[in-house]
């Protein structure tokens, strides 16, 4: 406890580098959350939101001129705003910065609208990806602010795009590791027991049972964010004749491929905003820093690589955002369409109740 306490001091000590006026950040990936495969002292990824970009980064190049990679540098911050407003997920990364605390960092910045847009409507599935996954919020949002009920928002919708994705029997660690496979995918927690019971036990995996009937899955499609919904319904209206958005969503409920067509959405959003920034970041950190960066990244991947064929560990499911996400559940309500999953104490038993 004190180690992690000391540990959020250090990385609140780098903002002092930057621009006040911050609505929100947050630190995440390998260097702000220990992992047993990583070291400390890997490159710190931070997110900084802003309400107005043009004079955060105004400040921003005055202070920190040598962040800004050229030619971007001397076009000035209006040319920047711009880049970032106008390209990729409307994040402007850079990378590789050593601060006056000596650490290398790379930090992403966005504006407060953009952010909250992406998190209620999923337009890009970049950053609202992001706070699926455990982060390290160094600035909290106003619990009255709109930026702080789309983030809770964004963590109900990844779990009715979960359960679309998941068959009637799954365990939690399976509901965990669907989440974290769209890049929207994390640890939401015990966020889902409005749609699922889960049976407690020290013992054995956990064993939930949702119910995959039209009738949910209907109500797991209305609940989606806009960008998604107007992707499936667009797919499905393909002919001369203009269908209702109602109609459409519950004829897909009734398709048995309706896992596939809706995952098959999901990673086309993801995949158009991560080629866009992923070229963009090449303009904003220069060919070297790209060039250097993709390095690292290349040895890190086939080093994670290495270690997984030695040996295959499922990860600790963290708790960074168990406290906002407990509370989001206490405040709802039980459902009807709640099947309960009852358990005997004897494993036989327990895998032949799962069976039938």
């Amino acid at each position: 406890m004190i180690e992690k306490v000391a540990q959020l001091s250090q990385f609140k000590r780098i903002l002092r580098d930057f621009p006040q006026g911050m609505k929100y950040c947050f630190a995440y990936g390998s260097g702000a959350l220990k992992q047993t495969s990583e070291p400390s002292s890997n490159m710190l990824d931070l997110i900084f939101v802003v309400r107005n970009p043009n004079r955060w980064h105004g400040e921003n190049l005055r202070r920190n001129p040598t962040h800004y990679a050229q030619p971007l540098r001397l076009l000035g911050y209006k040319a920047i705003s711009r880049l970032q407003e106008t390209w990729g997920a409307k994040v402007y990364y850079n990378t590789l910065v050593k601060t006056s605390e000596g650490r290398i960092i790379k930090y992403g910045v966005i504006s407060e609208i953009s952010l909250v847009e992406d998190l209620l409507d999923w337009n890009f599935l970049y950053l609202s990806g992001r706070l699926h996954k455990p982060v390290l919020k160094l600035i909290e949002a106003e619990e009255t602010s709109d930026l702080h009920t789309a983030v809770m928002q964004n963590l109900h919708s990844a779990v009715h795009a979960a359960l679309l994705l998941l068959p009637e029997h799954f365990s939690e660690i399976e509901f965990y590791k669907t989440i974290v496979g769209l890049e929207l995918y994390s640890p939401i927690l015990r966020f889902f027991d409005k749609y699922v019971e889960i049976p407690l036990s020290d013992d054995d995996p956990t064993m939930c049972r949702q119910d995959t009937g039209p009738a949910t899955r209907i109500h797991h499609l209305n609940q989606l964010p806009r960008t998604p919904q107007r992707m499936l319904v667009r797919a499905w209206s393909q002919g001369p004749r203009v269908k209702d958005s109602e109609d459409c969503l519950r004829a897909l409920a009734h398709d048995p491929d309706c896992s596939e067509i809706v995952d098959s959405c999901f990673r086309r959003i993801v995949w158009n905003s991560s080629i866009s920034q992923s070229l963009k970041g090449i303009l904003t950190a220069g060919v070297y820093k790209s060039l250097k960066y993709s390095g690292a990244k290349i040895v890190k991947m086939m080093s994670t690589q290495e270690q997984k064929i030695q040996k295959i560990q499922v990860p600790a499911i963290a708790s960074a955002e168990s406290d906002d996400v407990k509370s989001a559940v206490d405040s709802v309500p039980k459902e009807k369409g709640v099947k309960k999953v009852e358990k005997d104490l004897e494993k036989k038993s327990a895998t032949k109740h799962v069976e039938e």
